[in-house]
């Protein structure tokens, strides 16, 4: 039986990724490992136009040979995505021993972490994972909550964050920001989706800046 994988959401920023693997699936993975903050280094004989742009931009730094032994030292996070079996297999048992998570693309079997699809709205990131027992399913799941969660929400997930750091140096204490932002959100939805943001920004700091005493 497959695992049932701890969700988690992993501070990466300033730290070291290796990414091996030069083509279009690597380039897929390298945009979420540099959107989250990480030093990247690639390992591949040969790269996409796409990665390299990226190792030209000085995003990512490029090692151009085949992967070898030790590569994995020092990493925080390694993402394999090449068609040799024999390479991956090598790389997860790399990491592994050094416990290092590892994700080899498409192949369940030698991942220490699932990378999920992910739907992203500003702030707001919702994450589907079928475990990896459907990439597919993941990815149509995405396509469906792309369309249910509009943009509208990531103004929201501000207006949230904004709402929560305006009340604890109000001094307003954990149960009642929770009581605040249940009765706050929806209306603060119901205006977004009206188009009347100016609104809905007044509303949120009106509702954190009053006494609660």
């Amino acid at each position: 039986m497959r695992p049932a994988y701890y969700p988690a959401m992993l501070d990466l920023a300033g730290r070291d990724a290796l990414l091996v693997g030069g083509g279009e699936v690597a380039a897929q993975k390298a945009r979420p490992l540099l959107d989250a903050g990480v030093r990247l280094r690639i390992v591949a004989p040969a790269l996409t136009a796409s990665l390299r742009a990226r190792v030209e931009a000085g995003d990512a730094r490029w090692e151009a040979r085949e992967v070898r032994p030790g590569d994995t030292a020092g990493a925080a996070v390694v993402v394999c995505a090449t068609d040799e079996r024999a390479v991956n297999r090598t790389v997860f048992e790399e990491a592994s021993a050094a416990g290092i998570p590892v994700n080899v693309v498409d192949d369940p079997e030698l991942c220490s972490f699932i990378v999920p699809s992910v739907v992203r709205r500003g702030p707001l990131q919702v994450a589907i994972s079928t475990g990896g027992r459907s990439p597919a399913f993941a990815k149509f799941m995405r396509h469906t909550l792309e369309e249910a969660i509009g943009e509208e929400y990531g103004v929201l997930a501000e207006l949230a964050g904004r709402m929560r750091d305006r009340a604890r140096e109000a001094g307003i204490g954990y149960e009642e920001r929770d009581r605040i932002a249940a009765d706050a959100l929806p209306r603060l939805l119901d205006l977004l989706r009206a188009g009347r943001a100016a609104e809905a920004e007044a509303l949120a700091d009106a509702l954190v800046s009053a006494d609660p005493r």
